[in-house]
């Protein structure tokens, strides 16, 4: 059930916690897969140096649980015998209330991000920002599977109007078997556009799905109640247990789950045109993921700096409606 209810969350890689028990200070290390520069030996050369060797190591994400979100409920005796028949009828509410913690989490994780770049005042070319999208991320060598445009509500009604991308006929198209299958819109540039109403109503995220953790583990179960069971499916986990309240002759229900998100940040691989090599940055970047917005001007990467080196994306010539221009241009203002 409670799969079915999340969307944010749904489009972040899913980690659970089971083989992380035992972590020191509620942090477990998720892996990210290491970068390896390549090398030329000169054809037919005369063997008087040998190749170069370079160690490999894979990077560890610390994610830190940072959320217990749950839903505890009392029912008296009249309710269950009068009112409710079903427990699954109390279930389904709780375990709706925990998933809207877990978006707001997810929420915060995502809107709060620094992103590397902004593509403004798309309103005015959306097709086009939604390729330049796609084109800064492929030159951020961000994973080109799984990739998610989440937009707003006001960035939603913009794409549906718009009849170049002609996703209006996509709305209402498949029966709806969870939050996010209806708040899907279609595919576009690689993008699976998907629609939430919890974000800045004139603003969207490109990203992949690997630029985000949301990390999820099901509490034991304590021995003293006489119910408890939890459950993990597709990484996320959910603890329910209940109990009974002889003083106040009433039941008492729990839901809750331990959880926690982050970002991801790459080390990067670029081209030396001069040596002839490739270079490796010094720094981790983020690059999963960037920001558009209706209204306001772009925002790219300072040219002087390690990211707009490497990757060629940079403020020197940004995105506009007209296309891609000077920073300095009247165009971006």
């Amino acid at each position: 059930m409670l799969e079915q209810e999340l969307i944010i969350p749904n489009l972040f890689r899913k980690e659970g916690v089971d083989q992380f028990k035992g972590a020191d200070n509620d942090t477990i290390s998720v892996k990210v897969e290491g970068v390896l520069p390549f090398h030329d030996y000169a054809f037919r050369n005369d063997r008087s140096q040998p190749i170069q060797f370079d160690e490999y190591s894979e990077r560890k994400i610390a994610v830190t649980f940072g959320g217990n979100s749950y839903s505890a409920v009392k029912l008296t005796d009249e309710q269950n015998d009068f009112d409710i028949t079903d427990w699954s009828k109390l279930l389904r509410p709780q375990v709706r209330a925990v998933g809207r913690g877990l978006q707001r989490r997810a929420v915060k994780t995502l809107t709060g991000q620094n992103y590397n770049v902004t593509i403004g005042n798309v309103q005015q070319n959306l097709r086009g920002a939604l390729i330049e999208a796609r084109r800064v991320l492929n030159r951020f060598h961000a994973p080109e599977e799984s990739r998610y445009l989440l937009v707003g509500s006001e960035f939603e009604s913009a794409l549906l109007t718009d009849e170049k991308l002609n996703l209006a006929q996509n709305v209402g198209d498949s029966i709806a078997e969870s939050a996010l299958r209806t708040a899907t819109l279609g595919e576009r540039f690689g993008f699976r556009i998907v629609v939430d109403q919890t974000i800045p109503a004139d603003t969207a995220y490109a990203f992949a799905s690997s630029a985000f953790i949301f990390l999820s583990g099901a509490p034991s179960v304590p021995q003293s109640v006489p119910y408890g069971a939890t459950t993990s499916f597709e990484g996320i986990a959910l603890r329910w247990i209940r109990d009974y309240d002889s003083l106040y002759l009433q039941d008492r229900s729990v839901v809750n789950t331990y959880n926690g998100f982050r970002s991801v940040t790459d080390v990067l691989v670029g081209w030396d045109d001069v040596a002839e090599k490739e270079i490796i940055s010094s720094q981790e970047h983020f690059v999963r993921g960037i920001k558009l917005q209706l209204d306001g001007k772009s925002d790219y990467p300072a040219a002087a700096s390690e990211l707009a080196k490497i990757t060629g994306i940079s403020d020197a010539k940004v995105w506009t409606p007209a296309g891609i221009k000077p920073e300095t241009d009247p165009a971006n203002a």
